[in-house]
């Protein structure tokens, strides 16, 4: 092969002619284009630069492709995040295509480099000094090209090499005439080409700075015209008065307010100094429009105004009683607050943060604090809140500047100490803007919120009068920092008596009001009212109760309107009308088919079977049935029901205690080599929590030995590797669910013992609890042994739980029984 030929990648060109000695940076973003780049690298960065004839075609063939193009260079490559690749070439010689020597993955060449023609004369040296001079006025009259380049040119020497610089910098040059320069062998004939194309682009040029010249004049005369027309005016104004007077009458009521307004001395010079910047400002100004924003701030906050505050305990009991049903502990939090006030006469406390799942009544808790104390109430939702200006407020230096959501609500309360909640307080969330919980950290400090310095007004507040009050559905998305500066309250969910009473109490009266049945003969049985909270809500709160209560009503009253016109009553007497009563059986008429249906007992003994007991996300209890299948196997243990890791580690922890009791229970040693064990949780609802633990066990205990469970029983603790059984969360809802769905045995962690003072009296009478410390005890209690003492030995001691009373047998009992847990007394009148 001639030397001057060569097998190069080919990369084409979009909307661009690379000439020799032109550098130029190109990103490349077609997959066959990125593929010959890549080839080049390989073959000494040696590739065939060619311009498309048609620019908009994505995957170009040979015939789109000009033929004479450029041999270059890659200087650099550089790919990219998104896929394409940032590469810098550089032309080196004219070039020619021969033939393609592939088309697949990329254009792979055969380029015959392009030899220069022409002589060195004097009409070349003629026409080399006219393009440079010519290019120097095209410079001049077009910006975009940098001097360094003209500098450049006037030093070349060469006719072939100056006619590639200047074009390559001509940047109004059509690619076409581009692609003919390129084309052109004779150094003098594209030297003259060019000549031609420079003068007629300089025509251009300048008809174009003509046009610009004459506009500007024209924009200059506009705006004189327009300042002068604003001078007049202005003139006009100042000899009729009009706007100044208005100006002058609204600093002259500012000045008045400042004497009236009490404000701390801060705020006070404050706006002083303002006003006076004010006086030297004209009205229409933007800047004093921004100062009388900032001075309407300063005067519209309650700085020194209060409310006046009622310290009667009483009223205030009676208030938080009338508002709301239970919560004893909360209420007597409360009132001990409003006590070391009434003595005191300081907010210096901790911040109250009520926590607790939806619709247990944190929110109206909060209002009946605001009633009960005489104080005003201002809610700030701070759900979605992600930017820290939303508590601090944005600088003065910001367009359309405001104080942040803190001051805003103490304007529109109008006093310095109302009641503050800062709801949702969990909800708050951080991006680049600010952490807003970490603005919180000074609002909720006593030590520091009578400082408070918020970013627009830029002056120091007091809020240490305002009682601030927080709530959240959970503790983890609080910052601990946020955390340690609130007494924390925990509002558990409404057990089944507690939403008996409310209902009965608060929401049947209510809804019937809003339904317009006041005066209707219409009950709500305690039956219907239990079917509707067992069968279909499923909740901690009241919320969706109350809805399906609201709809029992509406269909009440639409049957009382029927009712009404049948019998003649067109103005609405419902007098005659025969009473109406919803029972149970008559609530699927009502509400339709049940959305829950409640755990019941096995009917009979069964073996694997064990019923657990668990707290759900909604804060009722529930019966939690643990199966255990076991079958021949190479020792594979398998646990599903939509758990979380926490169950699957106590199921590992129970089998671990199983088979170190593998003697005991009559079980080889290497009996888990030979079978597969399937744990499983009916029902899908996620699980979590190590409660099931002892569940767990006892169910693959009997799963093993093939002895049944007790259908009667229920259990719920952790357990460990020893088999040591430890105390767990929300036994009160657990023993109400195991109270409802008629078991009559709990065995209970024995350190839980403390909590039964929180059960109510009937469920402890009804239900035999067994108190336990070792796994060894829940199997001799739970499994239908004949003979336990022969499995397990002779117990040390037993502590039950019978009819409410604490009974303790064994050898190593105390010999005076403890006092029965002081359980809270029940209301009267509550149902069975």
């Amino acid at each position: 092969m001639n030397n001057k030929r060569r097998i190069v990648p080919l990369l084409p060109l979009r909307d661009i002619v690379v000439f020799p000695h032109m550098g130029t940076r190109l990103f490349v973003g077609r997959e066959r284009s990125i593929n010959a780049l890549d080839a080049a690298m390989v073959r000494d960065k040696e590739i065939f630069l060619a311009a498309q004839k048609d620019a908009k075609a994505n995957e170009p063939v040979p015939d789109d492709i000009f033929s004479v193009g450029t041999l270059g260079a890659v200087r650099q490559l550089l790919r990219l995040p998104d896929g394409t690749v940032q590469v810098v070439v550089e032309g080196v010689k004219r070039a020619r295509v021969r033939r393609y020597v592939q088309t697949d993955e990329f254009f792979l060449v055969e380029a015959e480099e392009i030899a220069e023609t022409g002589t060195r004369t004097v009409e070349v040296e003629a026409l080399m000094r006219s393009s440079q001079a010519a290019f120097e006025m095209y410079v001049k009259l077009n910006k975009k090209v940098q001097p360094e380049v003209l500098v450049e040119v006037q030093s070349v020497d060469d006719p072939a090499r100056l006619a590639d610089m200047i074009v390559a910098n001509l940047l109004t040059i059509k690619l076409a005439d581009k692609q003919a320069l390129l084309e052109c062998e004779d150094a003098s004939k594209r030297l003259e080409r060019l000549h031609e194309l420079m003068q007629a682009e300089i025509e251009i040029l300048q008809v174009e700075k003509k046009i610009r010249s004459r506009v500007k004049k024209q924009m200059e005369k506009t705006q004189k015209e327009y300042y002068l027309n604003e001078q007049m005016q202005a003139i006009q104004k100042e000899l009729g008065g009009g706007e100044r007077d208005e100006f002058k009458n609204e600093i002259q009521e500012i000045e008045d307010q400042i004497k009236t307004k009490r404000m701390s001395k801060e705020a006070t010079a404050k706006v002083k100094k303002e006003l006076k910047k004010l006086k030297m400002m004209h009205p229409t100004s933007a800047e004093a429009t921004v100062v009388r924003n900032y001075i309407d701030w300063i005067l519209s906050l309650p700085w020194y105004d209060k409310s006046e505050e009622n310290y009667d305990l009483g009223a205030a009991e009676e208030i938080l009683d009338e508002d709301h049903y239970g919560l004893k502990r909360i209420k007597e939090r409360i009132l001990e607050y409003l006590a070391v006030q009434a003595l005191t006469k300081k907010l210096k406390g901790p911040v109250l943060c009520f926590v607790g799942p939806p619709g247990v009544g944190k929110t109206s808790l909060c209002k009946s604090i605001a009633r009960a104390t005489g104080r005003k109430f201002v809610r700030l939702s701070l759900g979605g809140v992600r930017d820290e200006a939303e508590i601090r407020g944005h600088r003065r230096t910001y367009i359309g500047a405001m104080p942040g959501k803190l001051i805003q609500s103490l304007k529109k309360a109008g006093t310095n100490n109302p009641v503050f909640l800062l709801d949702e307080v969990d909800k708050m969330s951080t991006d680049f803007r600010g952490d807003p919980a970490a603005a919180l950290l000074e609002v909720l400090d006593g030590e520091q919120n009578d400082t408070f310095n918020d970013h627009y007004l830029d002056v120091d507040y007091d809020l240490s009068d305002v009682m601030f009050i927080t709530t959240a559905n959970t503790l983890s998305a609080i910052p601990v920092p946020l955390q340690d500066r609130m007494e924390i309250i925990q509002l558990s969910g409404y057990t089944e008596f507690e939403k008996l009473n409310i209902a009965v109490k608060y929401l049947v009266p209510r809804q019937k009001k809003e339904c317009g049945l006041e005066n209707v003969d219409f009950t709500v049985t305690e039956s219907a009212i239990r079917t509707v909270i067992h069968h279909y809500t499923r909740e901690a709160g009241v919320r969706s109760l109350e809805r399906e209560i609201a709809s029992i009503c509406r269909k009440v009253a639409r049957q009382v309107v029927n009712d009404s016109k049948k019998a003649g009553s067109d103005d609405g007497d419902t007098k005659a009308l025969e009473p109406i009563v919803v029972e149970a059986k008559s609530i699927p008429k009502y509400l339709g088919v049940p959305k829950y249906r409640l755990g019941k007992k096995e009917e009979h003994d069964e073996i694997g079977l064990t019923n657990g007991l668990s707290v759900t996300s909604n804060g009722g209890g529930e019966l939690l049935a643990c199966e255990v299948a076991v079958v021949s196997g190479k020792g594979k243990l398998a646990i599903t029901g939509l758990l979380e890791k926490g169950m699957e580690e106590s199921a590992h922890a129970a089998m671990s205690y199983v088979r170190s009791r593998a003697q005991i229970l009559g079980l080889d040693t290497d009996f888990y080599q030979k079978v597969d064990v399937h744990v499983h949780f009916p029902e899908f609802i996620r699980k979590d929590g190590p409660s099931a633990g002892v569940t767990m066990a006892t169910s693959l205990a009997s799963a093993l030995i093939k002895v049944p469970v007790k259908r009667d029983l229920a259990m719920t603790g952790e357990i460990t590797l020893r088999g040591r059984v430890l105390p767990i969360g929300g036994l009160k809802e657990k023993l109400l669910a195991a109270h409802r769905s008629g078991i009559t045995t709990v065995i209970v962690p024995r350190e839980n013992r403390k909590d039964l003072r929180e059960v109510p009296r009937r469920v402890l009478r009804a239900t035999r609890i067994v108190l336990v410390e070792h796994m060894d005890e829940v199997l001799r209690e739970a499994l239908c042994l004949e003979d336990p003492d022969s499995v397990f030995g002779k117990p040390r001691e037993s502590w039950q739980y019978v009819d409410g009373e604490l009974v303790v047998r064994g050898p190593g009992a105390p010999r005076v029984q403890a006092p029965p847990p002081v359980v809270d007394p029940e209301p009267a009148g509550t149902p069975h």
